[in-house]
């Protein structure tokens, strides 16, 4: 029976292992921020993703309502958004039709371009802003 020298049979230092705890340490710690960044990006976007929608949504009331009316309007959206929506005039026109069917139509009618710019905001880990801006042709209210 052959034995091995004492030193060919020897282990790990106890400085060799706790090196190697050292490591691992600093590479889990490094996954689990990196883990975090994506999962607090996941969440802003989508946070951007509902405030866009929302935004959507308030334009479209803007847009399709009659008569479009000039205002600065602002509100709370709930979970945390809060809107803002303006609806400014840019130019006005007067529009004299060729075509009168019946008598009592008014002879002339305005057309006012108005610029319409909505906003939706909020505060995750600092300020947040979802802005869309349109342009639409509404006819001045009689």
């Amino acid at each position: 029976m052959r034995f091995l020298p004492i030193q060919a049979a020897r282990g790990f230092t106890l400085l060799e292992v706790l090196i190697a705890f050292m490591i691992a340490g600093i590479a889990l710690s490094v996954l689990l921020g990196m883990e975090l960044t994506g999962l607090r990006a996941t969440r802003t976007a989508a946070r951007h993703e509902q405030a866009l929608s929302r935004a959507r949504s308030h334009l479209a009331l803007a847009v399709h309502a009659d008569p479009l009316t000039q205002g600065d309007w602002r509100g709370d959206d709930g979970s945390g958004f809060v809107w803002h929506l303006t609806v400014t005039p840019i130019a006005s026109i007067k529009v004299q039709p060729e075509y009168r069917p019946t008598a009592s139509m008014a002879e002339n009618f305005g057309l006012t371009l108005y610029a319409i710019n909505v906003s939706i905001s909020w505060a995750d880990d600092g300020a947040h802003e979802v802005v869309l801006n349109t342009e639409q042709v509404g006819s001045d209210a009689r």
